[in-house]
C-alpha cells in the first residue's frame, strides 16, 4: 500500500481526513442509536466516577447524545446541558462553511486566539460546579 503524496497547498489530504472523520463519525453514532448506554454492559464507566465518586465533565455526553438521536431534547439538557449546545454549534458551523464554499463572498469565520484556552477554562468550572452541592441542576440525571 502507498501512501498519497499531496504537492503543499493540495486539499486532497485534508479532504481524506475529512471523509475519516465523518465515516467514524456516523458509524459511532450509528452504534448508539441502537445501543442504550442506560443499560447495563455496552459501554464502560466512566473512570473518574467509579474511582472518585465525582462527575466529569464530560459525564452524561453520551447519554445525552444518545436522547438527542431519540428527539428528546429535554432528557439530553438534563444529562450534559452543554452537549445539545456543542452539536448546535457544530451544525452551525459546519453549514456556515458549506455555504461559504457556494458563496465565496461570505467572510471567513476568524476565531480568536483566546477562545480556546478560555473554552477549556471555563469546561474546567463546569466539572468542578457539577460536583458542587447545590448545583445538582447540572450534573447528569
Amino acid at each position: 500500500m502507498t501512501a498519497i503524496r499531496t504537492a503543499p497547498g493540495d486539499r486532497t489530504s485534508t479532504r481524506w481526513w475529512a471523509v475519516a472523520g465523518a465515516a467514524a463519525g456516523t458509524g459511532g453514532l450509528a452504534w448508539l442509536l441502537t445501543h442504550d448506554p442506560n443499560a447495563p454492559g455496552h459501554y464502560p464507566a466512566c473512570f473518574l466516577l467509579s474511582t472518585t465518586g465525582y462527575y466529569c465533565p464530560a459525564c452524561g455526553g453520551t447519554r445525552a447524545t444518545y436522547d438527542l438521536l431519540h428527539g428528546d431534547v429535554g432528557g439530553a439538557f438534563a444529562r450534559h446541558p452543554l452537549v445539545p449546545l456543542l452539536y448546535l454549534g457544530l451544525v452551525l458551523g459546519l453549514g456556515y462553511r458549506w455555504l461559504r464554499r457556494r458563496h465565496e463572498r461570505l467572510p471567513a469565520l476568524r476565531v480568536p486566539t483566546w477562545v480556546y484556552p478560555a473554552a477549556g477554562v471555563a469546561l474546567l468550572v463546569f466539572g468542578v460546579l457539577r460536583n458542587v452541592p447545590g448545583w445538582e441542576f447540572i450534573s447528569p440525571a
